[in-house]
């Protein structure tokens, strides 16, 4: 084992450690994170299947799901493109792209932006709108190494870098995912495992000059002037996840998988996730996925559900080509729709 790997299996160490401390199901503090984008998904397979993949995932979309995927590449490099249309007509475009190096492992790059569109600025004193307008900017950009240790074992690593901005207002932090993933796990032939810890990092605040207000301070002889509101700081949406996956051969051109996953969120309730997949000689797929939450609050709603899709795979002068949909369903909102496409080389 070279130094390389003993640094990141002693860093995954270090994240499962820390994770260890967080709270289980706090439904209470649902909507309190910081950087929430990150659990925002990504990829038209993972999607339809209700996010239930972390033990079969693979390839550059594993980057956002279990980074230990991104070792068990189908090509040398690969990118994926994918666009949501998510609640509250809020736009998610997500861009990955990775490469393997043989004798070093496989690395990762990604990118995760959400579009708003045009918010018109409102005031105390004009709450009916100003004329002026402006865009929320909220960007992840993630860097991801991962490698197989041995033929059934991987490990992976992601750093991301979250960027949000307001108006006047901006934050800036930092969260990591660790990941491990043992396909013919006990010797079973098409059983996986897989288990991540998520987002884990410091807090996050707002700051910046749109949280200066104008006061005067009493006892003190001087005319009113602008202080700063000091913001809180908020814990990021971390997770635990546990998930398993079989793949059952029917015929030589018919293939089964079912997928399952929990998920253990230290500020909202801990959720179940399932997912089966029917490939046609790796060609069509056809997929299905439902999403579950025990809660702790009795009045609490618990949003996602039903989610579907379908794919397909075609390989051609040297290129592998994967187009994925994928529907969700939601409650009190229109519908998540996703589409993606990626490239193999």
């Amino acid at each position: 084992m070279n130094r390389t790997l003993i640094a990141i299996v002693t860093l995954a160490m270090l994240l499962l450690a820390g994770a260890s401390e967080l709270y289980a199901g706090r439904g209470d503090k649902a909507g309190t994170s910081a950087a929430s984008e990150l659990l925002i998904p990504v990829g038209g397979r993972e999607v339809a299947l209700g996010g239930s993949s972390l033990a079969s995932t693979r390839g550059v979309e594993a980057i956002y799901w279990n980074p230990a995927g991104l070792a068990r590449s189908y090509s040398a490099t690969e990118a994926l493109f994918s666009h949501m249309s998510y609640i509250a007509d809020i736009g998610v475009d997500y861009f990955a792209v990775g490469s393997t190096f043989e004798g070093f492992g496989s690395i990762g790059l990604s990118l995760k932006s959400l579009s708003f569109g045009e918010i018109e600025i409102t005031t105390e004193d004009v709450p009916d709108g100003t004329g002026a307008f402006y865009s929320p900017t909220y960007v992840t950009v993630g860097l991801t190494y991962s490698r197989l240790l041995t033929d059934r074992i991987s490990v992976g690593l992601t750093a991301n870098l979250i960027s949000e901005r307001i108006d006047r207002v901006s934050a800036t932090g930092v969260a990591f995912d660790a990941g491990v993933q043992y396909s013919e796990f006990a010797g079973l032939r098409g059983l996986s495992i897989g288990v991540a810890v998520k987002n884990i990092g410091p807090g996050m605040k707002f700051g910046g000059p749109g949280l200066l207000r104008p006061a005067s301070v009493g006892g003190a002889l001087r005319p009113e002037s602008l202080y700063e509101v000091v913001a809180a700081s908020d814990e990021l949406p971390s997770t635990i996840e546990l998930g398993v996956a079989y793949a059952y051969q029917l015929e030589e051109m018919h293939q089964l998988t079912a997928s399952s996953l929990f998920q253990n969120n230290n500020l909202s309730d801990d959720e179940y996730k399932f997912g089966l997949e029917y490939g046609f000689n790796n060609t069509f797929f056809v997929r299905g996925g439902y999403n579950l939450s025990e809660q702790s609050e009795p009045n609490a709603d618990y949003i996602f559900g039903v989610s579907a899709g379908a794919g397909v795979h075609y390989a051609f002068s040297g290129l592998d080509v994967s187009i994925d949909y994928a529907f969700r369903d939601v409650s009190f909102f229109d519908a998540n729709h996703l589409f993606s496409i990626k490239v193999g080389f």
